[in-house]
């Protein structure tokens, strides 16, 4: 098997593995709460990434510490601040809806690297892949034709999650940035591991550690695996090739919400999926005409 092909197939296990994620979440909810279960899920995918790294390569725990400064980063806003934020708005929103704006990380990737990293031209194909991917959010949280006439875009839930895309998306900066060298269970094992300690901290004092269900332990197994098959992905294929792949997470979403939770999905927001793809694919394109 070459190269692209098992980057094509670890980041489509990825994908499916999202989709999962939070399916078992909001089940862990039913006699847990969010904070409980972001926790265990730490330990679990820290543990998950450790397990990888023992089987691959046990030096390779061993980082720089220009690369430790980063995987703090990634830690404290990826999994302390983005994934707590998009763990607490499963409680508040359907599933496809936090798959899908969650999905949405390209436009935040293409505008931290115009404004802040100073190391690209937005150009047109960049302009109308934002602008599509804002219309494909709109459509998913807006979810009839009615509550868009009325602008009724979406809840408070959709903005908790926006906000942790946009985390996301720096983290994903930063280790595209610094740590595409890594192995991929040891950026797994520190993100998670540094994350579950500083939980750790905030539940030691607010109250105890509580495996209320299987669920809060089958979706750590299921983040870490993701994590290490998205990062694996990563190394051999190019970025646009990731973000489009990845769009296979909210067909999965749509099935499995469906099948486990019951959750039923409007014809506007199959729509909104659909340009989704578009947006993602006027991203990705190589556009000699700027603005």
């Amino acid at each position: 098997m070459d190269t692209k092909t098992k980057g094509i197939l670890a980041v489509l296990g990825a994908s499916v593995m999202w989709a999962v994620e939070p399916i078992t979440a909001k089940l862990a909810y039913t006699d847990s709460d969010f904070i409980e279960t972001s926790l265990v899920r730490a330990i679990i995918a820290a543990l998950i990434g450790f397990f990888y790294v023992f089987i691959t390569n046990s030096r390779k725990l061993v980082v720089t510490k220009k690369q430790f400064s980063a995987l703090i980063y990634i830690a404290i806003v990826g999994t302390v601040f983005a994934d707590l934020l998009y763990f607490f708005s499963l409680s508040k929103v359907p599933v496809l809806n936090a798959v899908l704006i969650g999905h949405m990380q390209p436009i935040f990737i293409v505008l931290i690297g115009f404004f802040l990293l100073k190391e690209d031209r937005l150009s047109v194909s960049d302009y109308l892949g934002i602008l599509t991917m804002i219309f494909a959010g709109i459509f998913v949280t807006a979810k009839t034709p009615a509550n868009l006439q009325m602008l009724k875009l979406g809840t408070i839930g959709d903005m908790y999650v926006v906000l942790a895309t946009a985390a996301w998306a720096t983290t994903a900066v930063v280790m595209r940035k610094y740590l595409r060298q890594l192995n991929a269970g040891t950026v797994t094992f520190y993100r998670f591991s540094m994350g579950a300690a500083l939980l750790t901290v905030y539940v030691s004092l607010t109250s105890s550690l509580v495996i209320s269900n299987i669920y809060q332990i089958l979706v750590g197994v299921v983040v870490g695996t993701g994590t290490i098959l998205y990062y694996e992905g990563l190394k051999r294929i190019k970025a646009a090739q990731v973000s489009a792949l990845e769009l296979a997470t909210p067909f999965f979403a749509v099935l499995f919400s469906f099948l486990v939770l019951g959750e039923l999905t409007t014809i506007m927001q199959l729509f909104g999926i659909a340009l989704l793809w578009v947006g993602v694919y006027l991203l990705s394109k190589r556009e000699p005409m700027y603005f």
